[in-house]
């Protein structure tokens, strides 16, 4: 079958000389979002508009008239040879080549998931898993795979975060207005506007659906903010991970029901159906109503929906299992259950949780276990936890897909640019993201010099970078000239620069490297051999715990101790995620384990040639080989939370001191060059940006729980090249005790 194809409405209306009509193609598909050569494009007809929006839609809308830019030879050329690219890769039919027996479905992919995350100019995404979900759908595009995605278009989005003087977090809710997006209003049957009704009490809430195309996968999104419904109905779709329970319990109706009715008046006919976490878990009931509403069975009902939906569990983490008191789901969701004949109570009994109180919640993750035919987890050892915490629920072993990153949005200029010229083809080529873990392994062979002099380029970016946003930070603050003037020269790419950056949940212990600040202050201060640290993250509004860790990291790093050698850069995107991600040396991770299902910006770090330090859990537990990295602690844990972090934390200080910091300021006397830093590079690059990389990720999806859930035998995955997991283990000196180490 062909991608998926969906109709939509003439967007804002623009003006382009019809020789350079492409652009209106290039602007309203995210194919710009990981192909930098295209956004070059777009930042040459407005470098002003491009700084400003870092979109390509309000720089044509708000372009002076583009005619002179057909005599600019170099311009057009450059135009047509991307135009001609990007309608190649539009134009593929799903090939067997590429998307592998995923080209023997007969109908697209559904995947639901509340947030994802694409861009920065796109703020409808938090953390981890609308960046996956984001990666996800772009790697699916890649394989060509017969994919849609479904999620909700939050008007006002995520919130931009500012730090306070006094280190206190505030929030501020953006407005995103949909003609200055790479959006399409979708066309219905009638050619309108497509909207879709779900009926809650009382009343029907209607929503219209917008499509971000991404690549050949189009992203609908659900809009509750039209002139159709009452003003208080209007904010359903407002705010990403609203903090009411009621509210955020309508979203979920929203994205589940109105999600498939979206999918059913486009004539889509998925073949599987895949619920990325369990927010859109209500439309596996919409599913039943569907089928009870034509005189099928009830039991029947429930097992036909069962037998082509999977599952992804995310997290062990309580708060990111989503659940809601039995009353107000008995209340909010009775008509969509007397529409499909299943009594409120069965509902609520397939969604009994297994925690002590349970009989009173009704449990998003419990009831997606019992009615999707299979289910993962995302990352071997979240296997593992998954297994002890739901094997009640769950019919069927949860399997384990690791996570992984979609490589081509995440890496460096610089970086991609020598990775390009040993492989011998784009980062994007088709053969290499479908099949080339060995050509990727041959980038060991980039020369030590080349590859430390791409680092210190990408390095000196963070700084400018980092140096401006601090500038405007401590300005607001009330700083005076001469500290602004101070942070033109911090951020040394000289330095041992360490990075932590992700969302700050307590059970990350973002305070870990803090614990004493003393013996920090010894590390950071060395005259001979200095540190500095860079942190960016955001706390949930509703959550108090992570926003006092934000303030006491602030206060920190405004001590006499501290100042001037650990930052705090503000704002946490997808923009300053990349910045750091591509220039750090070292990336520090440091959950309490087993709690970090997976994690993936060390993925990210890794890609660019940094290097991970971090506490042996999610993707690390099984990434890590004892070459290409550091692991803080062992894979046992102390009951006594507050004595664990005393161990990891002297852990971590004994590597930085004893291991990590001399590593760095190594240098070869013929060279000048740190070798053993450029060897572990070297190793942390090859060991895991196939490896943990989007493209490995959604074969895997495919072939393990989207062929079986469409009734098609698929072919059973390969084994991946090079050492296992336990053989990488046994390698470094598995089973691996506390004090053990690289």
């Amino acid at each position: 079958m062909r991608p998926v194809s969906v109709p939509t409405l003439p967007g804002p209306s623009f003006p382009l000389p019809p020789r350079l009509e492409g652009l209106r193609r290039l602007a309203y598909n995210l194919y710009w979002t990981w192909h930098p050569e295209v956004r070059a494009l777009f930042s040459r007809i407005d470098p002003a508009g491009w700084a400003r929006h870092r979109n390509p839609v309000p720089v044509l809308l708000g372009a002076e008239p583009l005619t002179p830019l057909l005599d600019d030879a170099d311009f057009m050329a450059t135009y047509d040879t991307l135009l001609a690219d990007f309608d190649r890769y539009m134009a593929l039919d799903v090939d067997p080549r590429f998307a592998g027996d995923g080209s023997k479905l007969d109908g697209p992919i559904a995947y639901f998931c509340a947030e994802y995350g694409l861009h920065e100019s796109l703020g409808f995404y938090s953390g981890g898993l609308g960046i996956l979900a984001g990666d996800h759908c772009k790697a699916a595009s890649d394989l060509a795979l017969p994919f849609v995605a479904v999620g909700l278009l939050y008007r006002h989005g995520y919130f931009r975060q500012t730090i306070d003087a006094d280190g206190h977090q505030e929030h501020a809710y953006p407005t995103l207005d949909p003609g200055q997006l790479p959006l399409h209003a979708v066309a219905g049957p009638d050619g309108a506007h497509l909207r879709v009704q779900v009926e809650l009490p009382g009343r029907t809430v209607w929503a219209a659906v917008w499509v971000a195309q991404v690549g050949r996968v189009p992203l609908l999104l659900l809009d509750t903010d039209i002139p159709d419904n009452a003003p208080s109905d209007s904010p359903i779709t407002h705010i990403l991970y609203v903090r009411g329970r009621e509210m955020r319990l309508h979203q979920e109706l929203i994205l589940g029901v109105g999600g498939v009715r979206a999918l059913r008046a486009l004539d889509l006919r998925p073949a599987a159906w895949h619920l990325n976490e369990g927010h859109s878990a209500f439309l596996l009931v919409e599913r039943v109503a569907e089928l009870t509403r034509t005189g099928t069975d009830l039991e029947d009902a429930l097992a036909a929906v069962k037998r082509d939906a999977v599952f992804t569990i995310h997290t062990p983490v309580s708060a990111g299992n989503e659940r809601f008191d039995a009353d107000l789901v008995r209340r909010l969701a009775a008509p969509l259950c007397e529409g499909a004949r299943l009594p409120v109570e069965r509902l609520l009994q397939i969604g009994l949780g297994v925690d002590e109180g349970a009989a009173d919640q009704f449990d998003m993750t419990a009831f997606s276990l019992r009615l999707t035919s299979a289910a993962n987890a995302v990352s071997k050892l979240h296997g593992e936890t998954a297994a002890g915490a739901w094997g009640s629920v769950a019919e069927r072993p949860i399997v384990s897909i690791a996570n992984g990153v979609h490589v081509p949005t995440w890496l460096g200029q610089p970086i991609r640019d020598i990775y390009e010229r040993q492989l011998g083809s784009a980062v994007t080529d088709p053969d290499l993201v479908s099949n080339g873990e060995r050509r990727w392994r041959t980038l060991t062979k980039i020369p030590a010099a080349q590859l430390w002099e791409t680092h210190q380029r990408q390095k000196l970016e963070l700084a400018y970078f980092a140096r401006r946003r601090l500038r405007e930070q401590f300005a607001r603050l009330g700083e005076p000239p001469a500290a602004l003037e101070e942070l033109e020269t911090t951020l040394d790419p000289e330095i041992l620069t360490l990075g932590f950056a992700r969302r700050f949940a307590t059970y990350k212990r973002a305070y870990l490297l803090f614990y004493d600040e003393e013996r920090l202050a010894r590390i950071i201060w060395d005259k001979e051999r200095p540190l500095q640290v860079v942190i960016a993250g955001k706390a949930h509004p509703a959550d108090r715990p992570g926003q006092r860790v934000i303030q006491e990291i602030f206060t920190r790093s405004r001590s006499p101790q501290l100042r001037g050698r650990v930052f705090i850069v503000e704002d946490y995107d997808m923009r300053v995620a990349r910045f750091l991600v591509q220039g750090v040396d070292v990336w520090l991770n440091n959950p309490r384990r087993p709690l970090e299902a997976s994690g993936t910006s060390g993925m990210k770090a890794a890609a660019n040639g940094a290097i991970n330090c971090s506490i042996l859990d999610g993707w690390w537990d099984a990434g890590w080989n004892g070459t290409n990295g550091w692991a803080i602690g062992g894979r046992t844990s102390d009951a006594n939370e507050a004595h664990q972090d005393y161990l990891d934390a002297q852990d971590l200080y004994r590597l930085l001191e004893e291991e990590i910091v001399p590593r760095y300021y190594e240098r070869d006397p013929a060279s000048g060059l740190p070798l053993g830093w450029i060897e572990l590079m070297r190793n942390s690059i090859t060991s895991t940006i196939y490896r943990f990389s989007a493209a490995r990720m959604v074969r895997e999806y495919t072939e393990q729980l989207y062929l079986p859930a469409a009734g098609i035998a698929g072919t059973p995955t390969s084994r991946p090249e090079g050492p296992q997991p336990e053989e990488e283990a046994l390698e470094a000196g598995a089973p691996i005790e506390a004090g053990a180490r690289s």
